[in-house]
């Protein structure tokens, strides 16, 4: 009986943490496992998804402690086309609500965090270009 109420109480708690996650989509340089590390200390768990309607462009970081991170000064930034046949490919990650602001901080000024409705019908938050 102890064991059955115990496996019940981690399912019920399992269950509340899902509902306090934050969707976050990512094209770029959050995918990589060094930068997860750096920024939420633990490797994120997440799913391909599509975003239509938009497009990738690049930009040139200048802020030092994102190009340590990331090993790179060119990153992705994609733009809103409107246009259904532009597709941008990625990774919807689920975040707790302190890491959806740690990864604000991460991303320059240059990026805004904005919901979005993705392929695969989730919705969940993604950077654009300001």
């Amino acid at each position: 009986m102890f064991i059955l109420s115990r496996l019940l109480f981690q399912i019920i708690q399992k269950e509340q943490e899902n509902k306090n996650m934050q969707k976050l989509f990512s094209y770029g340089t959050l995918q990589f496992k060094s930068v997860q590390l750096d920024i939420f200390g633990r490797i994120l768990k997440g799913k391909k998804d599509k975003l239509c309607g938009y497009k990738t462009k690049r930009i040139k970081i200048k802020d030092p402690s994102v190009i340590i991170s990331s090993g790179i000064s060119d990153h992705p930034i994609i733009i809103c086309t409107g246009n259904k046949n532009d597709i941008v490919d990625g990774v919807l990650y689920e975040l707790k609500d302190e890491e959806l602001i740690k990864a604000d901080s991460y991303e320059v000024d240059d990026y805004k965090r904005v919901i979005v409705r993705f392929n695969s019908g989730e919705e969940g938050w993604v950077y654009i270009d300001k």
